[in-house]
């Protein structure tokens, strides 16, 4: 009886457990193709739950903005650790990049369908910006150590050059070209076999651009 007492009440979180990753997994997708049919009934629709359930686990937009957030900082985190020993330095930190602008996709597909505002998440946006940029730090270390990629960019630039190049563009199709120019820019950081190591322009990178990944 015990331990059917014990299952009794596991179950339920169980199934409230795979709920909300159901709920999350759909607003990414509802909120990155965006439009007007962005809502949180049709985050609810695709779950394959009633309206009331998500409200249950999510009972605010904003609350749901964060969670679907933090989530996706939080699997980018785990992709730069995987890509650190699975691809090449320079193939790592292209994969990164492209991946990332999956995550733009969706904040910004959020803050249009939820009206929310972008200064009312200023911590959070601190959070993650931290967080990334250690990531993807690691990154960009490993590739300017392997002598593939100029050592004089820091890994704030590479999010900054990321998210301006993603919220220039705002028509259907915004993302290809994105993924176009983080192709183009990652390019050109290449180190340039072919340039005489004395005729090499830049400055070294400032060891304080690095404290925040400390």
């Amino acid at each position: 009886m015990a331990d059917q007492s014990a299952e009794t009440v596991r179950k339920p979180r169980a199934d409230a457990v795979r709920n909300r990753e159901r709920v999350l997994e759909a607003a990414k997708a509802v909120f990155s193709a965006g439009g007007p049919d962005a809502s949180l009934e049709a985050v609810a629709r695709r779950a394959g739950v009633g309206i009331g359930t998500l409200y249950r686990h999510f009972p605010t937009r904003e609350a749901l903005f964060e969670a679907v957030y933090r989530r996706e900082v939080q699997q980018l985190v785990e992709l730069a650790e995987q890509l650190k020993s699975a691809a090449e330095p320079v193939d790592a930190l292209r994969c990164w990049l492209r991946s990332n602008v999956e995550v733009v996709a969706t904040k910004k597909g959020m803050l249009a369908a939820l009206a929310l505002a972008v200064h009312g998440s200023s911590e959070l946006y601190a959070y993650a910006f931290e967080r990334l940029t250690k990531a993807v730090g690691a990154l960009l270390d490993r590739a300017v150590a392997a002598g593939e990629l100029r050592g004089d960019i820091s890994p704030e630039d590479l999010l900054r050059a990321l998210v301006g190049m993603s919220y220039m563009h705002d028509q259907p199709g915004w993302q290809e070209s994105v993924l176009r120019l983080v192709d183009v820019f990652v390019d050109g950081l290449r180190v340039r076999r072919d340039v005489a190591p004395g005729r090499v322009k830049g400055r070294p990178r400032r060891q304080g651009s690095r404290k925040s990944r400390k």
